[in-house]
């Protein structure tokens, strides 16, 4: 099947969905580590990695999740794939709780949902050729009708992203890193999936390689109708590629919202500190909250009340031991007891 009719087919699934619904509704997602200690390796605690997170991604948009190094952000992408077992919530793609169902009824929505990881060597098998690790999850799933039509869809998917087809039969570290990991979204794109999750798919790039990336996965969500979840630390890229933001702190989303009004609007103080520690040529921008100081709470003992007043340049005495509920906005919501009243519901 040529390229073209690959795109028109992807394309033509997606705008058969109901836009006006989530394709992907995360609810309540709890993800606990067990920390054991002893000779018996007793189970003494936990490490609270995810704590009630809620999101929420609609057919061809982008979703950002941002926030410190620790905060759990790497752990929802894993829980949302069924990488790592979780505790409690529903994972919903396309009206079915994936969190439900056996390993068997589970197959088919695997190839519905790809990950690209942050490195992308170590997310290749050096002894295998690019051709074979692009074409293993067609086999897997019965995509190509021979190992030649796979061949041949390995082509055309190394054109897609801007790799030269000659070179399927190469092994993964006789490619530079900004090419291997168009390797790893052609692998993703191999099994026409309706979203992908980015976990830190750019951090590890120089910055011209990034940019180069993030206007391949701006090509393929224009044409192919797909979806992100862009796990990331970076807000720059949050603002050239996301249509909405999730900020997460200690387990917790504490602010989401549009991207532009998270920008221009934020209503944490973490996320305003986020935004005043990120690079920015904008005077306006620059400065104009402190950044955060101190480092954050250990998840296996996280504070009371709300998680972030221990770093807050704002806390007030309720903080200390009073979780804030979220507060509702026009375009998201937010946890925090200095947002405007007036938004809650």
């Amino acid at each position: 099947m040529p390229w073209r009719d690959v795109v028109d087919e992807q394309r033509g699934r997606s705008m058969k969905k109901d836009v006006s619904s989530p394709l992907l509704s995360v609810e309540g997602l709890q993800t606990w580590f067990p920390i054991r200690k002893g000779l018996l390796s007793r189970t003494v605690g936990h490490v609270q990695a995810v704590s009630g997170v809620d999101l929420e991604i609609k057919a061809g948009e982008t979703l950002a999740l941002v926030g410190e190094s620790g905060c759990g952000k790497t752990t929802v992408g894993r829980s949302i794939l069924g990488l790592t077992p979780t505790q409690a919530g529903r994972v919903v793609f396309d009206g079915v709780d994936l969190l439900s169902l056996s390993s068997d009824d589970l197959k088919p929505y695997r190839k519905k949902v790809q990950i690209v990881f942050q490195d992308p060597m170590a997310s290749l098998n050096p002894r295998m050729r690019v051709r074979d690790a692009v074409a293993e999850g067609m086999r897997s799933f019965g995509i190509g009708s021979s190992e030649a039509d796979r061949t041949d869809r390995v082509v055309r998917l190394f054109e897609r992203v801007q790799l030269d087809s000659k070179h399927i039969w190469r092994y993964p570290h006789e490619f530079s890193g900004g090419q291997r990991q168009r390797i790893c979204i052609a692998r993703a794109l191999a099994l026409e999936p309706e979203l992908i999750i980015c976990d830190e798919a750019v951090s590890a790039l120089d910055v011209s390689i990034q940019a180069q990336i993030l206007n391949l996965l701006s090509d393929l969500q224009s044409e192919l109708g797909l979806a992100y979840l862009f796990i990331t630390h970076d807000l720059g890229v949050v603002r050239y590629l996301a249509d909405r933001v999730a900020v997460m702190y200690l387990g917790r989303i504490v602010e989401a919202g549009l991207t532009e009004r998270i920008f221009n609007d934020p209503k944490h103080p973490y996320t305003r500190a986020l935004l005043a520690a990120a690079p920015s040529v904008d005077p306006d921008v620059r400065g104009a909250a402190p950044p955060v100081g101190g480092d954050v709470p250990s998840p296996s003992d996280p504070p009371p009340g709300c998680a972030f007043h221990t770093r807050c340049p704002d806390v007030m005495d309720r903080c200390r031991d009073q979780m804030p509920e979220e507060s509702l906005l026009e375009d998201g919501r937010v946890r925090c007891f200095l947002a405007d009243s007036s938004h809650s519901g």
